[in-house]
């Protein structure tokens, strides 16, 4: 044996896990075959986190794990997308008996296609046991999703990528009593209502559609903590100088702002005109606002003034070119 091996042997096991985690996934296979002291350690490393993996090998993976619970126990995050293929029924219920198995899992992503969106698939979650810390999934938001969120009291992230049905989708006051960070994509108000009324969330990301008005931002209201950190995808042509009033009236202690527009152009004088409304707020010191227009370079730094003269607060802003102003000194900087 080379000396290294045995200095690597005097470590403590916890400082043999630090080193053998700097290892690529490649490379653990041939750790797992010098002695069963490194393979013990290796294994755990290997079957920690469970990534996105094509869905041949994906399925190799989740038989395995469904053979080997003791294997099985030592997975704490799992991603699964399957968004380019139809999947049969036969996979999801290998994917809810693995889900059995997986005592110790804390972060858990599925990805469906758009077409298996449209059917009711969260008995596959039933088979989720473990406390979940982190779970995000494009199944659709209906009862039986709500009857899976019912049994999780440990999370602290939720992100519900998926559509929002007729039926209705009601949570419990003591559903999620920890969730602080909620991600809705497709859902409208009456989801995000029930998600949000009566907890602790900081931070939100939402979609809003044109027929939704400005119900979504009624929603954050349910919160019982004030919302620090707000994400839009804004899917119509509100002008900023009607929608950043809204924000501010409802969320003033915002310090964190994102907003996308996907549909609907700006000039550098609409941008400008925004900037009173900046003024409401109290404490926002990062500011997004992603959208086309036709602002060049030169007006951005002149809307970042703007902006950041009625704003003082305001550390950050990122406009449409994509490029970060800062405040330095009293002046307003871009970051090449």
């Amino acid at each position: 044996m080379k000396p290294g091996y045995f200095r690597l042997m005097a470590f403590p096991v916890e400082i043999q896990d630090c080193i053998f985690q700097e290892l690529e996934v490649h490379e653990l296979p041939a750790v797992l075959l010098v002695n069963s002291h490194f393979n013990a350690i290796a294994t755990r490393i290997l079957y920690r986190i469970i990534p996105e993996l094509p869905i041949r090998r994906c399925i190799v993976c989740l038989k395995v794990l469904c053979a080997n619970p003791t294997n099985a126990a030592l997975v704490r995050k799992l991603s699964i997308d399957w968004s380019s293929h139809r999947i049969v029924a036969n996979l999801f219920r290998l994917l809810r008996d693995t889900l059995t198995h997986l005592t110790s899992l804390r972060h858990l992503s599925i990805e469906l296609s758009p077409q298996d969106n449209h059917y009711s698939l969260a008995w596959v979650l039933h088979g989720c046991r473990s406390r979940l810390r982190t779970l995000g999934t494009s199944i659709r938001c209906d009862p039986q999703l709500a009857a899976v969120l019912e049994t999780q009291p440990d999370l602290l992230e939720l992100c519900l990528r998926g559509f929002q049905t007729k039926q209705p989708f009601t949570l419990s006051k003591s559903a999620m009593p920890l969730l602080r960070m909620f991600r809705a994509v497709h859902a409208g108000p009456a989801v995000i209502s029930s998600v949000v009324r009566g907890r602790p969330l900081e931070g939100i990301s939402l979609s809003m559609f044109i027929e939704d008005g400005f119900l979504p931002l009624d929603a954050l209201l349910l919160s019982t903590h004030p919302i620090k950190r707000l994400t839009i995808m804004s899917l119509d042509n509100t002008p900023p100088n009607i929608l950043l009033p809204e924000i501010a009236n409802r969320l003033p202690n915002l310090e964190a702002l994102h907003v996308v527009v996907l549909m609907a152009m700006f000039d550098r004088q609409t941008l400008q005109d925004s900037s009173p409304t900046l003024s409401r707020f109290s404490d926002l010191r990062y500011l997004t606002f992603m959208a086309a227009g036709s602002a060049s370079i030169e007006d951005e730094g002149e809307i970042a003034r703007t902006w950041g003269k009625a704003c003082p607060t305001l550390r950050t802003i990122i406009l449409p070119k994509g490029k970060v102003w800062f405040e330095r000194e009293g002046k307003w900087h871009c970051c090449a």
